[in-house]
């Protein structure tokens, strides 16, 4: 089987997120002062506004104002920019789309809960691509959006006013924008093709390790006790297993993102398939209403779950795509039938070997889940049926021991290095001749 050692143009370019709260400061001690001059004036200080570069605009603030007859979302941002709105359902969103942006904004507001507002996240969704998901309690019709001009110390302010409809109204009107739709549709393709240079005979025999760091962009993940977002944590985990493994000589090393970028949860199979990997790794960080549970788990892939926490587990994971804004609408694919025959069956055996390996190992560096830590569940990710693939979730981030840990460099390292170790014993018993 042809392998490949090069990194594809899929792999988004990083988005430079920056910190300028100096500018809301600035314009609290002398709101007079021309919004546009404190925003260049931070990037300036920052060194990253070079002479002749035109910096991204920056999202400021956002504002919700319940009304009687209305909920008025207000973006306020530092130039003018190009913004669209759509709306999906099942369930019902509203999306709003820009090019890249840079964010400076608080934690979002917490609308009342009784308006058509439940709640929004913000953040890079494509390369190039910025997005705002409003979750709806009620199907609401869209206004086109109101561009104010900056005044007061304010920026520009685009307001988009949501009018309560009926959901057959809101069903008619949903959908992604033709030209959206053929973009993510390409995009899908350009996950699934194989890869286009084939790599030299020198390394043909390599095996090929695919590395998924989950969530990304719009989707945080899990926001952990200490303030640590999961997207961000297993990123950095990816990359230094991805550093261990390639200083290792039998492997060749793929990460589905390298950068903060959303990438959809059947993609992300796609792309492991199209490097024709051989074995598919996810790694995630999870949190439970209840803060004592700690411990890392392997999970991999079954229908039934082994028990209600994995089902549930698997649900929320499987929501990413809902998070980020995904259209939905197409159903089922067209593997789903096929999940649980006899080729992937051999497939989910061979992820179950990785599994119990890999929790042994991984005993030794971190503390294990005390209660079944091989689990399994149906997570969308794990689906490939010609693939071994697990899901490692790092710990809890709502336990604050395993939060701690977490944000430990050693600790990181410690963790990759014996991922990396079960990655070897499962080739070599593999080559030992287990089926």
């Amino acid at each position: 089987m042809a392998k490949t050692n090069s990194i594809t143009a899929r792999r988004a370019l990083s988005a430079t997120l920056l910190l300028i709260g100096l500018a809301g400061s600035a314009l609290a001690q002398n709101p007079s002062r021309n919004v546009d001059d404190v925003i260049s004036n931070v990037l300036r200080a920052k060194g990253l506004n070079k002479p002749g570069e035109a910096a991204a605009p920056v999202i400021m603030g956002v504002r919700i104002g319940e009304h009687q007859d209305r909920t008025r979302f207000v973006v306020e941002v530092s130039d003018p920019v190009a913004m669209r709105t759509f709306t999906l359902s099942n369930p019902n969103r509203v999306v709003i789309d820009m090019p890249v942006v840079q964010w400076h904004l608080d934690a979002p507001p917490r609308p009342v809960g009784n308006g058509i507002v439940r709640s929004y996240r913000y953040g890079l969704f494509r390369s190039g691509n910025s997005r705002f998901v409003i979750d709806l309690n009620a199907p609401a019709s869209v206004s086109n959006a109101l561009v104010v001009p900056p005044t007061g110390g304010y920026g520009y302010r685009v307001v988009i006013d949501l009018f309560r409809t009926t959901q057959d109204k809101f069903d008619k009107s949903s959908g992604w924008p033709a030209d959206l739709r053929a973009r993510e549709a390409a995009a899908a393709l350009l996950a699934s093709l194989p890869p286009a240079e084939q790599e030299s005979p020198a390394t043909s025999e390599k095996r090929v390790i695919v590395i998924d760091a989950g969530h990304g962009g719009i989707d945080s993940g899990t926001n952990g006790v200490n303030g640590l977002l999961e997207k961000d944590v297993v990123l950095d985990e990816a990359q230094r297993l991805g550093r261990v493994l390639a200083h290792r000589p039998d492997y060749v090393v793929h990460l589905t993102r390298d950068s903060d970028v959303y990438i959809p949860l059947k993609e992300r199979v796609s792309i492991g398939r199209s490097w024709r990997a051989d074995l598919f790794i996810s790694l995630h960080a999870d949190s439970n209403p209840d803060s004592s549970v700690t411990g890392l788990s392997v999970y991999t892939l079954s229908e039934s779950g082994s028990d209600r926490e994995a089902a549930a587990l698997a649900r929320k994971e499987n929501q990413s795509d809902v998070i980020a804004g995904v259209d939905l609408s197409g159903g089922n694919s067209a593997v789903a039938p096929i999940l649980i025959d006899l080729a992937q069956r051999d497939t989910m055996n061979r992820s179950s070997r990785f599994a119990e390996g890999a929790v042994t190992l991984l005993a030794r560096t971190t503390t294990i889940l005390p209660r079944q830590p091989h689990r399994s569940a149906a997570f969308v990710v794990l689906k490939a049926p010609d693939v071994p693939s697990v899901l490692i979730e790092l710990g809890y981030l709502s336990n604050s021991a395993d939060a701690q840990a977490m944000n430990s460099a050693h600790w990181r390292n410690g963790v990759a290095q014996a991922i990396a170790d079960a990655i070897d014993r499962y080739f070599a018993k593999t080559a030992e001749g287990n089926p």
